[in-house]
């Protein structure tokens, strides 16, 4: 027959195939209708049961890190910071909004309000490194990965997509509604189930990462890629920091230091920024690229 001479040939249908000639199926009978008889990988209420959870975490491990490699994705620049900080465009709404608010409700408006600045800063600095474009060996260098959100993860979207470059997004199911910002990249817009593997794709691939103001998850993120620099887990990257008034009023470093639980050199893992060039600049030079 024809083919059968081909080297290359595949002699077993692949997974796709199967499952179409089981949806073309004429046959309809008890048997076949019950859910025992379903494909195991086309079975998805089979794929969620407890038993399946170390599967799943294959999955969501394998699935982004594919289509990564398939985008030609080498490193990233991550950015992490507050789903609730105003862009400037809207924070005079804000604002206003809170005016016959109570007193506290007012302070708390005033002081997203002022933190508006961040969210230029992030879009900036995406912008920056968008418009770098850096290739090596074939593949980007420094795209821009964000939690794939509102306020900071917009703007970092959002600086890419003005640079003309592509971003990722690495959203997470929650109770409550939420959905990618419409700046990232369709094809690396990713949703994940699991916060063990999200925070993994976040480190995999990052050659540096900016931190900017935020509440609990930004602590998580930030402090994880603390610890895992400073047990060895991870080779140094650059740490920048933004917002030196926010973070020292939040959390005294300089104590952890004093009461002995960090060592002071520690406190030299992250660096101070304030603004989008001075981050570049500090990515620049570790790396030893142009500014």
């Amino acid at each position: 027959m024809e083919g059968e001479g081909d080297l290359t040939d595949r002699k077993f249908y692949g997974a796709d195939q199967e499952a179409e000639f089981v949806e073309a199926a004429p046959t309809s009978t008890p048997q076949t209708r019950h859910p025992a008889y379903r494909l195991a990988f086309g079975d998805t209420e089979f794929l969620l049961r407890e038993e399946l959870r170390p599967v799943r975490f294959q999955l969501e491990l394998l699935k982004p890190e594919m289509l990564l490699d398939e985008a030609r994705v080498g490193s990233t620049l991550v950015m992490y910071g507050s789903a609730r900080i105003p862009s400037p465009a809207t924070a005079q709404a804000l604002l206003d909004g809170a005016k016959n608010a109570a007193v506290e409700d007012q302070l708390v408006a005033e002081r997203l309000a002022e933190k508006a600045k961040y969210y230029q800063e992030a879009l900036n600095l995406a912008k920056i490194v968008g418009e770098k474009a850096i290739i090596e060996d074939g593949k980007r260098q420094f795209v821009v990965c964000s939690g794939g959100g509102p306020s900071i993860m917009e703007a970092a979207n959002r600086g890419a997509s003005e640079a003309g470059s592509e971003s990722i997004g690495l959203n997470i199911v929650l109770p409550h509604e939420q959905a990618p910002n419409t700046y990232v990249t369709p094809y690396l817009s990713f949703q994940f189930h699991y916060f063990a593997l999200r925070k993994m794709h976040f480190l995999m691939r990052a050659k540096a990462v900016a931190v900017f103001p935020g509440g609990f998850g930004t602590f998580d993120e930030f402090f994880e890629l603390l610890t895992l620099i400073q047990t060895g887990k991870m080779k140094p990257i650059p740490v920048l920091l933004f917002g030196k008034e926010f973070w020292t009023r939040v959390i005294d470093f300089g104590a952890l230091a004093r009461e002995g639980v960090i060592s002071p050199a520690d406190l030299d893992l992250f660096t101070w920024c304030e603004t989008a060039d001075e981050a570049w600049g500090h990515i620049a030079d570790f790396y030893k690229l142009e500014r």
